[in-house]
């Protein structure tokens, strides 16, 4: 296997391997240990996309230094110059769509027009944090004394810990690093290990759109090693992940210690409701969407389908019957409908809780065993998975798994349907199929989730709008849009007084 050592991210030729640095200080240098991972596509094992550095603790202690040192300059460029910038890297990515796109399902598995999806919710993220360098408001409001003057403008953090997830490797980076650029902050960000060069490639079209040296730093590596360094580094003023819950309590836990902020983007097990009213033809295709997209890999996956008892036979005998259609597959080919597990230990999971469902006594209609013949013998390949005749309480119905396994579960009506849609320890995304507007107003009311979709499965966020979860799926803060601003800056409150003598707020109130 011949090996290239490289800075710049990008395609990688066949027949060759490119190594790729850590990015610290504008210099792509190897980690100090000496060690590396490969990243190789799950859809054919057989394929190393890129050999990355398996970073340790004095990697993050240098990209922090150079972070630290970069923000006292990058702080005081102002806002709508620090916007152009990430304006001009939307326009190179969108440049560079449908490479980037090839380089995530090679790295990544999901299905090319997905890929194309997530590259292009990084372009719109950063078209809108652009506009948002002109838009950093604060509140103006009128003093209680005379001759004096008050107002609330924001500041940026500081060094900004990332550690993002393989799911969504350019998505989900441009969530954290754009906004947290924008509001004059600089970053050190740990990509997922399977998905480092997503987030490289992202970065790089950063850098070349400008971005000064020491603004944006990565390092890759693995959790323990990287993750756990960059949350206890006490020069890290804000620490951003997205990842499971077990993951999230640890790390809050360490940031609480000294005082970061900390916004945690943790599971979902999110139900789809469906009522005797609703266009099942449409509930259909949004329960494949929301249940196989990505192969159920994403923390808003239509995991559970809650249909009403009126429909329930019709409905689960024709999605049923489509979930068996769905074409399987390495994601480079445009007619595949669903790719491979990210890993191994992944695949394990999604079928380990095959067996899970049929022991508690769920019915299994489709799927649930690997493919594992013919074009499938070098990935990690796994059926459509459907059970129906869940109960709301088994594990299947309540534990996130992650993976292309949907439960179906009857209920009595709006009522009964809400109360097991908010029955787990998650409140992420949530939706309801119903013609009647009624009946959808309650569900937007009382479902208990960050997000909630009427006549669309609970998939499919818009980078303008606040993401998150309640419950065990956060800690309350926000990605995306206003959200995201109001993360990576904190409040300065400035009071002007013109009066020329001193005034003592309340206790110079006259009644």
């Amino acid at each position: 296997m011949a090996t290239e050592t490289v800075g710049s991210p990008a395609f990688i030729a066949s027949g060759n391997t490119k190594v790729y640095k850590n990015f610290i200080d504008g210099e792509w240098v190897e980690s100090s240990t000496g060690e590396t991972f490969e990243d190789r596509n799950p859809a054919d094992t057989r394929e190393v996309v890129g050999i990355f550095q398996k970073s340790g603790k004095d990697d993050v202690n240098a990209a922090v230094d150079a972070a630290k040192r970069a923000f006292e300059r990058w702080r005081l460029v102002p806002a709508p110059r620090r916007a152009e910038l990430v304006f001009r890297a939307a326009e190179m990515l969108a440049e560079r769509k449908e490479e980037y796109s090839r380089d995530m399902t090679r790295e990544m598995g999901k299905v090319i027009k997905e890929t194309r999806g997530d590259t292009q919710e990084a372009i719109d993220t950063a078209y809108y944090m652009a506009g948002e360098g002109r838009r950093l408001f604060g509140p103006t409001t009128p003093s209680e004394l005379p001759n004096k003057f008050a107002m609330a403008v924001r500041h940026p953090l500081g060094v900004c810990g990332m550690i993002t997830p393989w799911n969504f490797p350019m998505a989900i980076p441009s969530w954290k690093l754009l906004p947290a650029l924008v509001c004059g902050n600089t970053c050190v960000i740990k990509p997922a290990q399977d998905t480092p060069l997503s987030t490289f490639n992202l970065v790089r079209t950063l850098t070349d759109a400008g971005v000064p040296n020491g603004v944006i730093n990565v390092v890759s590596g693995f959790g323990s090693s990287v993750g756990g360094p960059l949350t206890e580094h006490s020069d890290v003023r804000a620490i951003s992940l997205t990842g499971s819950t077990a993951v999230g309590r640890t790390v809050g836990t360490t940031a609480a210690k000294s005082f970061k902020h900390c916004s945690l983007e943790l599971g979902g097990k999110n139900p789809m409701i469906v009522l005797d009213d609703a266009n099942l033809e449409l509930a259909i295709e949004g329960g494949l969407w929301g249940g196989f997209g990505t192969t159920g890999q994403r923390c808003t996956a239509t995991s559970r389908i809650i249909v009403q008892k009126g429909v329930y036979r019709e409905f689960v005998e024709r999605y049923v019957a489509r979930a068996k259609r769905l074409k399987v597959g390495n994601g480079l080919d445009e007619s595949v409908d669903m790719g491979p597990a990210i890993n191994e230990a992944q695949l394990k999971t999604d079928l380990s809780y095959v067996d899970i469902g049929k022991d508690e006594g769920a019915k299994l209609v489709c799927g649930g065993h690997r493919l594992e013949k013919g074009e499938y013998q070098h990935g990690y390949f796994m059926e459509p998975t459907v059970f129906i005749d869940v109960e709301p309480k088994m594990r299947i119905a309540q534990e996130e798994i992650f993976g292309p396994v949907v439960s179906i579960i009857a209920c009595n009506g709006l009522e009964d349907a809400i109360e097991i849609a908010n029955g787990i320890e998650y409140g992420l995304s949530s939706s309801i199929y119903t013609k009647d507007v009624n009946k959808a107003f309650v569900a937007m009311r009382d479902l208990y989730a960050g997000i909630t979709y009427i006549n669309a499965p609970t998939i499919g966020a818009e980078v303008h709008l606040p993401f998150g979860g309640t419950k065990a799926t956060g800690n309350g803060h926000r990605e995306g849009g206003i959200g995201a601003i109001d993360f990576y800056t904190e409040w300065k409150s400035v009071y002007i007084d013109y009066s020329d003598k001193l005034q003592k707020a309340q206790i110079d109130r006259v009644d």
